[in-house]
């Protein structure tokens, strides 16, 4: 998977507006921006190649973008993108249709059609996340979705909430994926689309199973992470809360290679790694720590954790510990005084 980083303040000021048209020509799609902000156009973008898909993590002042019929005759790459508004708001014309988002909203637009846009950044710039993928891979009537486009879709609850959760970290996460992980996160992120739009649509009975599993599973996925710390976490929780059996559930992540206390128990476990390493905790008791993330008996998670990490948790704090100062020393000048 390819990441590239772009930032207008790496360049000459009389660059910065020409770099960004050009670019976002490039990595998105041609469209003519004007912008009250192109004496020293401040933007960035993160830019996620995965193939067919594309996820960018964008953030730019106001302006204004049109695609025309020309442009489209011109370049037409049969594609849909999703944005995710973080901050700001954003505006557009198409298909007759006359919408303004917010942050934490959604809305899909179509490539193939002429659109004429604006966003209003106010004190600070316009935030999103935006997704474009071709429209063939969507696994949805194409007549269902065409009545989505260029409408707010909400992001705060439910399958929104899902989407904009997953869209969020896996642009903060660029730096640690590797080149095999773009076929399966491009995977993912159509499935989740596929659900995130079919729940809109009223399609979801034409989705592929397959389609239907994998957002299934991302959804316990999210359920889980967001109650690790209760101790009382078990797969005949989870599966109430999904309307599915035990059996279900356990056959969801039997085909993933593990288990569901398995999966649990690493997260959990990861979450304590984490705080164990964090200097502004390490004057908390440990044990208190673990049964913060659902570790009730300390026997239990000590064996556990050394299972995983090789060492204690009391030994991994100090090594941790033992290694920041050890860093610390390093990095003083020789014959430098400290500070």
């Amino acid at each position: 998977m390819l990441v590239t980083e772009f930032r207008t303040e790496d360049l000459p000021v009389a660059e910065r507006f020409g770099s960004w048209h050009d670019m976002t020509a490039r990595a998105l799609i041609p469209n003519v921006i004007r912008s009250d902000h192109e004496g020293d156009f401040r933007a960035g973008a993160r830019v996620l190649d995965m193939g067919a898909v594309q996820v960018s993590a964008l953030t730019y002042p106001s302006l204004e973008t049109r695609r025309s019929a020309q442009l489209i005759r011109q370049s037409d790459p049969d594609s849909y993108q999703l944005m995710l508004s973080l901050r700001g708001g954003n505006r557009i014309l198409q298909a007759g249709r006359d919408t303004t988002v917010g942050p934490g909203d959604v809305m899909l637009y179509d490539t193939s059609r002429p659109w004429h846009g604006w966003t209003a950044a106010g004190a600070d710039t316009v935030k999103g996340v935006m997704v474009q993928f071709p429209r063939a891979l969507l696994q949805l009537p194409a007549s269902k979705v065409d009545q989505l486009t260029a409408v707010r879709l909400p992001g705060h609850q439910g399958m929104g909430a899902l989407l904009s959760g997953y869209l969020t970290q896996l642009t903060a996460g660029a730096a640690t994926y590797t080149a095999a992980d773009g076929a399966r996160l491009a995977t993912c992120t159509l499935d989740l689309l596929t659900a995130f739009l079919a729940h809109h649509c009223d399609a979801a009975a034409s989705m592929p199973p397959q389609t239907h599993h994998r957002a299934l599973l991302m959804k316990i996925y999210a359920f889980i992470q967001q109650h690790l710390g209760d101790p009382d976490l078990s797969p005949a929780a989870i599966a109430a809360a999904h309307h599915i059996s035990v059996r279900s559930l356990h056959r969801l992540f039997q085909d993933q290679g593990t288990t569901v206390a398995g999966w649990i128990r690493a997260r959990r476990l990861e979450r304590c790694r984490r705080d164990l390493a964090d200097p502004l905790l390490s004057n908390q008791p440990i044990h208190p720590l673990a049964a913060r993330w659902g570790f009730r008996n300390p026997a239990h998670f000590s064996r556990a954790f050394r299972a995983v990490y090789g060492l204690g948790p009391q030994d991994y704090r100090r090594q941790h510990q033992a290694d920041r100062a050890s860093r610390g020393t390093h990095r003083q000048t020789p014959g430098a005084p400290r500070q």
